[in-house]
């Protein structure tokens, strides 16, 4: 299997990246290499495979078969091990000024291996203006032998005068018989389970898996599908608010307890914590604890951005079953995502109005927005959830 082997659904954006590999492998034996450019721009919805494309055209540069899938170049950089290619996943709500400038230094050093040096920004919409300000000029001027890849969810998600100097790769939405069949074939889920999966998931390949081989994710979707029927009084839709921010902030727990103990523990290693002999204590009082502030820091805001993407992947699926109402209503012919749950969403459709499910829809969107402006969680939810209702009431089904 070659390293495209992974993207599913994306033929024509692999045709794309292997022309420019062997314009790339053109370019390194001596050649004019068109087709290939120094900055890529990926882009497509959640789950559609961003990262993996990019991940995927970073060994195919660096691979001697230009993507083999089988050989240590491709290994390396599948495990994130290889020497010229640099990961950067922003682990916080932003990406700062500071640290780009120094990713930008980083990225102008020449390949260790001879072939390429390549930058694999993930979520590179997440960096701040000032941060765009210096990205742009390493982009501007690379190195010869230098290429940035960058992930985001649209290309107007980066500002114009990045996105001009890049040669944009958009990757679709997977069908749900593509990812039913890697479900089915790869991870062994019964091919009925796996159809419901990849329905619910919406072409998110990754949390299509989750939600075919995780009780904990089928129970948490279950109760975010819950709030619909629930919103019979005010009180019913305060509680469904604060269920709902309180179990986005126990999975951003969850996901990263565990990862703050480990990254703590190694930097009080690094410092010299709980060792021995003469001024070893000393580096951890002296830059240890300023490192350790700064770490703590950044544990906060990834906790933060971790929280809050929780809570609108929830806010998403609500999206999802309101838009399979209005498609009942209306009498799509479309498939549903919630056809695990097609008579709730009967019962929500007779129950109001194409205009109810519209109103519905702006009040998920207005909440989105809200959060995106730092309004406290609990109160966007609750505003939302008041919406919800106002816009008629459901019948128990």
């Amino acid at each position: 299997m070659t390293v495209y082997g992974d993207l599913i659904g994306q033929d024509r954006a692999i045709g794309v990246l292997r022309r420019a590999a062997s314009a790339a492998a053109e370019a390194v034996a001596g050649g004019r290499g068109a087709g290939m450019t120094h900055a890529w721009l990926f882009t497509g919805p959640p789950g559609s495979g961003r990262s993996t494309a990019a991940k995927a055209f970073a060994a195919a540069l660096l691979c001697p078969e230009q993507g083999c899938g089988h050989c240590d170049a491709c290994h390396q950089v599948e495990v994130g091990s290889h020497p010229d290619v640099t990961f950067v996943r922003p682990e916080g709500l932003s990406y700062g000024v500071r640290q780009t400038r120094e990713l930008v230094l980083k990225a102008a050093g020449a390949p260790t291996l001879g072939r390429w040096r390549v930058v694999l920004f993930e979520d590179a919409d997440r960096v701040t203006e000032q941060a765009a300000n210096a990205l742009l000029k390493a982009i501007e001027e690379p190195p010869p032998r230098t290429v940035w890849l960058l992930c985001a969810p649209s290309a107007d998600d980066m500002i114009i005068t990045i996105r001009s100097r890049c040669r944009v790769v958009t990757l679709g939405t997977p069908s749900t018989e593509a990812v039913a069949n890697v479900l089915a074939t790869r991870d062994g889920v019964p091919h009925d389970v796996a159809l419901d999966a990849a329905r619910a998931a919406q072409g998110d390949v990754g949390r299509a898996r989750r939600l075919a081989l995780d009780e904990e994710t089928r129970r948490r979707r279950a109760e975010v599908l819950s709030i619909p029927r629930s919103l019979t009084g005010v009180a019913e839709c305060i509680t469904a608010a604060e269920r709902l921010v309180k179990t986005s902030t126990e999975d951003a727990d969850a996901a990263t307890t565990a990862l703050n103990e480990v990254e703590t523990a190694e930097l009080r290693r690094v410092y010299g914590e709980g060792s021995t002999g003469k001024g070893l204590n000393k580096g951890l009082v002296r830059g240890g604890a300023g490192a350790l502030k700064e770490l703590e820091t950044m544990q906060k805001s990834r906790a933060t951005r971790i929280k809050r993407d929780s809570l609108d992947l929830a806010l998403l699926e609500l999206m999802a079953f309101y838009r399979d109402v209005l498609a009942m209503q209306f009498g799509a012919s479309v498939e549903l995502a919630n056809e695990d749950r097609r008579h709730e969403v009967e019962t929500v459709a007779r129950a109001s109005t194409p205009e109810d499910t519209l109103r519905r829809t702006e009040a998920i969107m207005k909440c989105r927005e809200r959060l995106a402006a730092n309004v406290h969680p609990q109160i966007a939810v609750e505003a939302m959830t008041l919406a919800l209702r106002s816009s008629g009431v459901v019948h128990r089904g």
